[in-house]
């Protein structure tokens, strides 16, 4: 992930823990969660000359790709003895 690609996701991320820290995301469906995270976006969308469908898909891909990295520091951190696939 580029030093652009992190400091997008930071931005997204600290902007929905502001804006969805009140809503519990088991209970508000999907739809509701996304329409919080809509002006953030759209800045973006127009900062980077992008769609916001766009900027959707990129937000998606990089919090996947952080998932992974973080599921890989895990593994990483307990060790090949605890190296187990689900």
């Amino acid at each position: 992930m580029t030093t652009q690609d992190r400091e997008f996701l930071d931005r997204i991320n600290k902007y929905s823990e502001e804006v969805l820290k009140d809503i519990d995301p088991q209970t508000t469906h999907v739809s509701e969660q996304l329409n919080k995270l809509r002006p953030i976006m759209e800045e973006l969308a127009s900062e980077l000359n992008m769609n916001i469908e766009d900027v959707f898909i990129k937000y998606m891909d990089l919090a996947s790709e952080q998932g992974v990295e973080a599921e890989n520091k895990y593994r990483e951190d307990l060790g090949p003895d605890f190296d187990f696939k689900l």
